[in-house]
């Protein structure tokens, strides 16, 4: 995420294209802010490469997360990704090539994480606790980006961005270590906890199955309308968040000509509100399951809904109503945060049909997800390097026109009572 802010400071837009990797003549700024001449359809490919390593993992990860330990394959992930982190600077001066391969691995350890954490909540989390839970750990993915815009904007100011990327990756490494000491992967195995709580936790799990040591009915899943559903929307969810958050800096920059320090500060923004908003509609789900305001199935199409349908408004609005500074800010805000509403939409909704399952669904619906992304974030670099004028309205309208058919393909398909293919053969644990 830091490289969709420092890749401004990064490039050199006053020198020709055709000259790749060519540093200021300023020998002082070169040494604290080395400076490239990457066109939009390369920062394009470098800001999505990141997802093909998440690509890779993704399935895989989802399989072996319903084997292996959770505690483990996050920490070990977090501090592959770390290193990766430490390790870009020196691959962006030897070239775009080994800075994609240095992306790619992050991309790795990241798709590692973010799919085996949702994992933790298969053993963790009670039926009617899972809305809030679910999104007050994924709100966690936006308050992230926040400080660490926020943070970088003054580091590249004040350091130069290669230290954005050293003192992230330093963190990143302490982080996985912290994990693997603090984290438990099941409740019984817990020090810290009362037993009062682990008996609520394990009693409201007694008659949730388990894949463990069973096959996967793949025909059952590919023909499963419901499963389509969530992959479909999930595409959507993935191409409109790429979109708004890795190119977020450089709209900003584009319309707004501020400096990287008053960047990373509006690009942060965004992410602050996604946070807050996403532990907000999590508490709200619950609510309305809790007092059977709506069933299970209602509640999932009415979130994703709005988190596909007002990023679509408000990005268009992004582009035809705001006329000044504020109104500009303010469309953007609204366009990124609103798609937190997806967390207790189609981001949860695997663990409905199919909780069994549920670490092997995560990873193919992300994994769709995750084309969406790779297919808007350097679709976008094209269309900005080709049509810079009228570029931002086209990038916007395309989204408002995959989440569209998205949710409405969801909105006739979708279900979130356990099918058939994830009832055979239970194994009730004990």
């Amino acid at each position: 995420m830091c490289l969709s802010l420092t890749v401004v400071a990064m490039v050199n837009s006053t020198e020709p294209h055709g000259w790749p990797n060519t540093s200021t003549k300023d020998l002082l700024d070169n040494i604290k802010n080395p400076r490239y001449n990457w066109s939009p359809e390369i920062r394009g490919v470098i800001l999505s490469s990141i997802l093909y390593g998440m690509l890779i993992v993704k399935i895989p990860v989802g399989y072996l997360s319903g084997i292996y330990s959770i505690r483990k394959m996050v920490s070990c992930a977090l501090i592959l990704s770390s290193l990766s982190s430490l390790l870009i600077p020196l691959a962006a001066d030897a070239g775009e090539m080994p800075l994609i391969a240095c992306r790619v691995v992050q991309g790795l350890g990241q798709g590692t994480v973010s799919i085996a954490q949702h994992m933790v909540w298969v053993k963790w989390a009670p039926p009617l606790e899972r809305g809030r839970l679910t999104s007050l750990s994924v709100s966690g993915l936006m308050l992230g980006p926040f400080i660490a815009l926020l943070a970088t904007g003054f580091i590249c100011q004040a350091l130069g961005w290669p230290f954005v990327f050293y003192i992230f990756g330093a963190c990143g490494c302490a982080l996985g270590l912290f994990w693997f000491i603090l984290f438990y992967d099941d409740p019984k195995d817990h020090p810290c906890i009362s037993v009062d709580e682990k008996e609520l936790i394990t009693s409201s799990l007694m008659a949730q199955v388990t894949s463990s040591g069973q096959s996967l009915p793949i025909k059952a899943m590919l023909k499963s309308l419901p499963l389509w559903a969530i992959s479909l929307g999930c595409f959507a969810f993935s191409w409109t968040n790429h979109v708004m958050f890795l190119y977020s800096p450089t709209f900003i920059s584009s319309r707004l000509h501020v400096n990287v320090t008053e960047n990373g500060l509006l690009s942060a923004l965004p992410y602050l509100f996604s946070w807050v908003l996403g532990i907000l509609v999590g508490q709200v789900a619950d609510l309305f399951l809790s007092r059977n305001m709506f069933c299970v199935t209602t509640i999932r199409k009415l979130f994703t809904t709005l988190g596909l349908l007002l990023p679509s408004l408000f990005g268009i609005c992004l582009c035809h109503l705001s006329s000044g500074f504020h109104s500009t800010i303010i469309f953007l805000i609204l366009a990124s945060a609103t798609s937190v509403f997806c967390i207790v939409g189609i981001l949860i909704n695997p663990l409905d049909i199919a909780p069994r399952y549920y670490g092997f669904l995560k990873g193919v619906t992300v994994l769709i997800g995750m084309t969406g992304g790779l297919t808007s974030s350097t679709l976008a670099g094209i269309i900005l390097n080709r049509d810079p004028e009228s570029s931002w309205s086209k990038i916007f309208f395309l989204m408002a026109a995959i989440n569209i058919i998205s949710l409405t393909f969801y909105l006739i398909f979708a279900k979130a009572e356990i099918q058939d293919w994830a009832k055979e053969k239970q194994h009730t644990r004990l």
